[in-house]
């Protein structure tokens, strides 16, 4: 097995790393713009950044190039992505944020020609952005089976009912791809069907940003669309192919947020050694202390595992496609999450106060971290997927013990 990366991505990335610290970095320095529901998609800054990324070709590396993107491979975009990923403005100064990414995923794949043309195209240019509704707070969103949302037919359209929240991003959207329920009466995994909405339509009400551990400006939206109207040229994709439409969007989405939190943890770690390194306390360097020691070697070998595992979910992926990547997506899920939490918390405890202070990126770091255990599906959904695949090959393979 060849370990080696090609030279025109460790040019690439290294070019990536020199627009991080020029444009994107300093963005870390600036008060946080909330942006107000039909308000502009992106601060101003960060519009300043993104034309800079344009001209650099630093634009769209998830989606190929016929598609307006840079069409990089995964296994390229491993490396990309880590480096994006240490800051939390980085996807977005180069057009490759969530949920846009994934909602820009599924146009091209599952929309019309006319559907690309008047969603996709000003999405992927970044003259707009989207969100996506479908957990809603009455139902466990680990299991969207669950889900109350409906849409049925009125006349050549549809009538969309839902109650949604955790639409990131709804606040400057411009529209919002919803999954709802429209054959009750159908296998469970054929009952959904999705939607483009107008964030704009009659009876569809951004109702709040729901604040996350203290930051009241994340905008995780709560929607209400009573009554929406929207036509059948709306539907993305199948009527009833809700759940394949979702899982086309969500296994390369989640892979995705495994990249950034590389670069997460990677920023983390260094930034816990330059600390260790100098910080002295009861006769020697922090470094020098056993337990911190510890957390550091432990560290650099889960940040390095993780890596190895997203960058073989990649190579799959690349080879043979999302769907076969499943288990090597859930693995890397759950995994990758776990040692970004462990990384940022042994960071912060090596800072002891000044960790927890806005001083340092760790105290937002450590709030997404968290997150990152439930978004996309919970651990314990991602670790079921593993245990079940792995014990279908020993199923009826030996008799039970004889008590």
């Amino acid at each position: 097995m060849d370990f080696s990366v090609p030279d025109e991505t460790t040019m690439l990335v290294d070019a990536i790393g020199r627009f991080m610290d020029e444009h994107v970095y300093p963005l870390e320095r600036e008060p946080e713009e909330p942006l107000q529901v039909g308000g502009p998609a992106y601060p101003e800054r960060v519009r300043a950044v993104q034309a800079v990324a344009k001209e650099l070709g630093y634009w769209a590396f998830h989606l190929p190039a016929e598609a307006g993107g840079a069409g990089l491979p995964f296994m390229d975009y491993v490396f990309v992505n880590e480096v994006l990923g240490r800051s939390a403005y980085g996807p977005s100064c180069v057009g490759s944020q969530a949920p846009d990414s994934g909602n820009a995923e599924i146009l091209w794949k599952w929309g019309t020609p006319e559907q690309q043309e008047r969603w996709l195209r000003p999405l992927v240019a970044g003259e707009v952005r989207s969100c996506f509704s479908m957990t809603e707070p009455e139902v466990a969103g680990s299991d969207p089976r669950l889900l109350r949302g409906t849409a049925r037919r009125d006349g050549d359209g549809w009538v969309v009912d839902k109650h949604a929240w955790f639409s990131s991003g709804a606040h400057g959207a411009s529209f919002a791809i919803v999954m709802a329920r429209t054959d009750p009466d159908a296998d469970p995994y054929r009952r959904q069907s999705m939607f483009v909405v107008p964030l704009d339509a009659p009876g569809v009400t951004v109702q709040r940003g729901i604040p996350v551990m203290g930051d009241t400006s994340n905008h995780h939206a709560e929607i209400l669309y009573d009554g929406v109207r929207v036509p059948d040229d709306h539907r993305l994709g199948p009527e009833g192919g809700g759940f394949l439409v979702a899982q086309d969007r969500l296994g390369p989405g989640r892979i995705h947020h495994c990249m950034r939190w590389l670069g997460q943890a990677q920023r983390a770690f260094e930034l816990m050694c330059e600390r260790a390194a100098v910080r002295e306390a009861f006769g020697s360097t922090l470094g020098r202390k056993g337990n911190v020691a510890d957390w550091i070697a432990e560290a650099r070998a889960d940040i390095q595992a993780a890596r190895m595992l997203t960058l073989h979910a990649a190579w799959r992926i690349d080879r043979e496609g999302p769907g076969a990547a499943r288990e090597e997506i859930s693995i890397i899920k759950f995994f990758g999450a776990r040692v970004l939490n462990d990384v940022v918390d042994k960071a912060i405890q090596v800072y002891g106060a000044a960790g927890v202070t806005e001083d340092l990126p760790l105290s937002r770091m450590y709030r997404d971290a968290r997150m990152a255990r439930i978004y996309d599906g919970p651990d314990e959904v991602h670790k079921m997927v593993v245990a079940r695949r792995a014990l279908a090959a020993y199923q009826g393979r030996h008799d039970p013990p004889q008590g």
